[in-house]
């Protein structure tokens, strides 16, 4: 794999990782487009494996305070708090991996077909519409919230559906407060790519070797970076009510990408 382009797609996933864009749709496409994608190459997935380790460290970076009062909640008896919403988290976390493990092979194979990650990218853009056209009366967040972003995050495992789209969007028609829903989205991302990645540990260790290595390492760098931008950036967005502004972004990204690879 040649560095630049490593670089590129990494800048690319930790833009979209948190964006509601989908980053494994860009990322797919992305490669379709600079032909680094052969269908079904191990390789290939084991690489967005590694961005996805990139964009993992950027919220445990950008959360650092929030997740080690998590960790001591777990001593600490006084934070009641913290302990629910680990229990929330476990309990979000669940939808995700039933599907993923039932339809591995469905899921993964769907990286192959850009013209369907194109269609995807239609319907996140349908979903981001959503809170503006359903608008819930804000609420404390709790565990309705929590049980409907875990089901939606089971959906976006497909390439294409935005994981921060359909979790956010769901916790605001849940009625949930932006900012809490913002926040536990990005936090429901650490276990789902956690136990990803302990899933593939071995496959991780025989691709990167030799001179994929710095391609490798380069993409992650670029992936953690951009991650922490996005991140910023994401929250921000909720905070000024723009949210249904990427969901035009995905109207546009998704026509483009079903005209040109449909043609080819």
């Amino acid at each position: 794999m040649e560095v630049w382009k490593a670089i590129v797609v990494g800048i690319v996933q930790g833009l979209s990782e948190f964006l509601p864009v989908s980053s494994s749709g860009h990322i797919a496409l992305l490669q379709h487009a600079l032909g680094m994608r052969q269908v079904g190459a191990q390789s290939e997935i084991t690489f967005e494996l590694v961005l996805h380790l990139g964009t993992f460290l950027s919220v445990v970076i950008y959360f650092r305070r929030r997740l080690t009062g998590l960790l001591l909640s777990l001593w600490q008896k006084e934070r009641k708090e913290d302990r629910r919403m680990i229990l929330w988290l476990v309990l979000a976390t669940m939808p995700a991996t039933v599907a993923f493990l039932s339809a591995r092979d469905i899921f993964e194979g769907a990286y192959d077909n850009p013209v369907l990650v194109g269609g995807c990218l239609l319907a996140t853009g349908m979903i981001l519409l959503l809170p503006k056209l359903l608008p819930r009366e804000p609420r404390e967040f709790g565990l309705r919230q929590a049980v409907w972003m875990g089901v939606a995050q089971s959906l976006a495992i497909l390439p294409g559906i935005s994981r921060s789209g359909a979790t956010i969007t769901a916790g605001l028609l849940a009625g949930g407060k932006a900012s809490k829903a913002a926040e536990f989205s990005f936090l429901m991302f650490l276990p789902a790519i956690g136990g990803g990645t302990l899933l593939k540990l071995r496959e991780l260790r025989d691709v990167i070797q030799g001179e994929a290595a710095m391609a490798y390492f380069l993409g992650f760098v670029a992936a953690f970076v951009s991650g922490l931008f996005a991140v910023y950036l994401v929250l921000k967005t909720i905070q000024r009510g723009k949210f249904e502004y990427f969901g035009y972004y995905c109207f546009v990204v998704g026509v483009v990408a079903i005209i040109y690879f449909g043609s080819r």
